[in-house]
């Protein structure tokens, strides 16, 4: 209990001192907050992991009655994760807010926000009472929008952030009417009464209850059709803030669906195939789109609703697993999606901090003006390509670990399927086999594009790599990448007590993380050994016949472009101008473009804007439609003061008269049925 209360106390003291701080103290002291809060969570979650829980009971209010916090194996494994992204984030916005350092008080509400934003997801893992939850989340929701709003001066950024801030209110809605059905039908707003309740009403009604919390979750997940607000948030925050959004902040969505699924316990095998369907929609959709954007960050963006799906059709299969009594599958697939969630946040907040890398370096994120940075930016460069490579599921990268365990839970569903289970498995397995090839294919062409070749804008500052201190976050976050691929068993072993948790594996003989079934993880290890001693006995080799060999140096081998002009390159559309022919009907890709003329054209132009289909249809088309409605009464604002005062009038008078005439039309009723 003295633990939480420090906890909270940090907090407090670092908001109170931030604003009386000098702009070069404010990111050392939050920074410093993070670090002890992260040490007094991580006691917690560690102990968790290995199999203590923890239980407090605070005295609440009149309103809420006792706030119950509780420690799992689940909340832990989400502390870890919040942790690990916390520390390296704050760590690199130390360096990335320099650039900001004249604005003394937008840093000292980013400051603040920031460390809100930490207090409030680790809150929003532990409480277990509806109301102090709401108001954990509502923070959450206005601390995210004050991080993402830093360059409020931009019109983009504002529209992006108020997007975001509607978005996280609509989920608020769907989570209040989720607890306050609760709350009426058990007189409780604790947790234990959402289970008390679902158990009590075993059917459609327990399952219309997870999908109203479902709702509200996917939508801070980004899983699609709620992801909308995702592709606006990301690039419009600045870099550390893209980092933990995509890292940490989607990643609560999970965590809620998941703790849901554990509340509720609603019918696994409906649940399980709903959830499968709109993450394969989601993993599929997602970078579909990512391949066609220009925006580096907007690009990362489509991807982390991607990875998202994979996650979802992790837990679509332990659902499934869980309805069907098979333990193996429901372990595998849940161990996927939470070891998954773990590599996204890292591979994914490398991904973000190389392009904040980028951005400060050149000053755009817009891939058509990159080329050739991989001269000026070597390690940028490299730290880059090696998430990138972990994003598309390649060996031996811990994005591979975790797709092969959802990959296996599906090959295992499949020995006892019948019939519309195997086309369920099928479908599942092209999906991600398509999700995989489809990212490499973006990520070729985002690395490509911006760091090989030949830049294709003038820059006329210089452009050098960042100090090695910011960088160093990267580096450690790199190395976790590359432990993870190589020591796979290591993390499972953690995952142990998170996955028992829905699986109850400890009553059954063989599990994915013991014996038989477990040692399916030693040949990937083995095999990416070899794998990672192949490459340096290669490169050891190398260096003992040509290390003395003085190399001449020569232009860069130009694949066919010799033109005296780098715009002669491939651009970032024509690499995926095939893709686009394919594809076109699922995309929508505006164009502008001077059509050319005569053997020698004097002047050609092509601009292309990708945009979200979805999008349209859900919000523009319906924003459209009620603005035109809402149009036809526009005469009455025409600004004469004469009719403002007209309308007062008939509002008063309304008022009054309105009660008159119901009294009158009630005593004409009466008349009419006593005749």
């Amino acid at each position: 209990m003295n633990l939480i209360i420090s906890f909270i106390l940090v907090i407090i003291c670092a908001i109170i001192a931030v604003p009386f701080l000098k702009v070069k103290w404010k990111g050392v002291v939050v920074f410093s907050a993070i670090v002890i809060n992260v040490i007094l969570s991580g006691y917690f979650a560690v102990n968790s992991l290995l199999g203590l829980n923890y239980d407090f009971l605070f005295s609440g209010s009149y309103i809420t009655g006792l706030i119950h916090i509780k420690i799992d194996a689940l909340s832990a494994w989400f502390i870890i994760i919040l942790n690990l992204i916390f520390i390296t984030g704050g760590f690199y916005g130390l360096f990335y807010m320099k650039s900001y350092k004249n604005m003394q008080n937008k840093l000292s509400i980013h400051c603040i926000a920031f460390i809100l934003l930490y207090g409030a997801l680790i809150s929003v893992c532990v409480i277990q009472n509806s109301i102090a939850f709401l108001i954990a989340w509502e923070i959450l929701a206005l601390s995210a929008f004050l991080t993402i709003i830093f360059e409020n001066e931009k019109m983009a950024t504002i529209q992006a952030g108020i997007n975001y801030l509607i978005q996280s209110h609509i989920s608020i809605v769907f989570l209040m009417i989720g607890f306050m059905w609760v709350a009426h039908k058990t007189g409780s707003y604790d947790f234990s009464a959402i289970t008390q309740y679902a158990s009590a009403n075993n059917g459609n009604a327990s399952i219309v209850l997870f999908l109203c919390f479902f709702v509200s979750f996917a939508i801070k997940a980004g899983l699609v059709p709620f992801h909308t607000w995702l592709p606006y948030a990301h690039p419009a925050a600045p870099s550390h803030i893209s980092g933990i959004m995509s890292g940490v902040i989607v990643k609560i969505g999970i965590y809620g669906i998941l703790r849901m699924l554990l509340l509720i316990k609603p019918d696994f095998i409906t649940i399980g195939y709903f959830i499968l369907f709109i993450s394969i929609v989601s993993g599929l959709y997602g970078v579909m789109l990512a391949i066609i954007q220009h925006n580096l960050k907007k690009l990362l963006a489509y991807h982390s609703i991607e990875n998202i799906g994979i996650i979802g059709i992790g837990i679509g299969i332990g659902c499934v697993g869980i309805g069907s009594g098979n333990q193996i599958i429901a372990s595998l697939g849940f161990a996927g999606a939470m070891l998954h969630t773990l590599n996204h946040a890292l591979f994914k907040s490398v991904l973000f901090y190389t392009a904040g890398n980028v951005y400060q370096a050149t000053h755009t994120l817009n891939i058509e003006h990159l080329g050739g940075l991989i001269k000026k930016m070597p390690q940028t460069t490299i730290l880059f390509l090696i998430s990138a490579i972990a994003i598309c599921g390649i060996p031996p990268f811990n994005g591979f670990i975790s797709e092969f365990l959802i990959y296996t839970g599906l090959y295992q569903w499949l020995k006892d399927a019948g019939l519309f289970s195997s086309i369920t498995v099928v479908v599942s397995v092209l999906s991600l086999v398509m999700i995989g090839g489809l990212a490499m294919l973006c990520f070729t062409k985002a690395f490509g594009i911006i760091f090989l070749g030949n830049a294709r804008k003038t820059f006329t500052h210089e452009i050098k790599e960042v100090s090695f201190l910011q960088l160093l976050p990267i580096y450690t976050i790199t190395f976790l990448i590359i432990c993870i691929g190589l020591f796979p068993k290591l993390f499972l072993t953690l995952l142990y007590k998170p996955v028992a948790l829905f699986t109850n594996i400890d009553s059954v003989s063989v599990t994915p993380f013991y014996g038989q079934a477990f040692d399916i993880m030693q040949p990937i290890s083995i095999v990416m050994w070899i794998f990672v001693i192949l490459i340096f006995v290669v490169y050891v080799v190398r260096q003992l016949i040509t290390g003395k060999r003085v190399s001449p140096i020569q232009p860069t081998w130009g694949c066919g472009y010799v033109a005296p002009t780098s715009k002669l390159q491939y651009t970032a559309s024509s690499y995926v101008k095939s893709y686009n022919k394919i594809f076109g009907m699922f995309l929508i890709n505006s164009k502008k473009e001077t059509e050319i003329h005569g053997i020698f054209p004097d002047k050609a132009h092509l601009e292309t804007h990708p945009y979200d289909k979805i999008e349209k249809w859900l919000i523009d088309n319906p924003i459209r439609a009620y603005k035109s409605f809402m149009g036809r009464f526009l005469f009455l604002q025409n600004g004469k003061l004469q009719f403002y005062l007209l309308y007062g009038i008939i509002f008063i008078v309304s008022i009054i008269c309105v009660p008159l005439f119901y009294e009158k039309f009630c005593q004409l009723i009466d008349f009419l049925k006593r005749l």
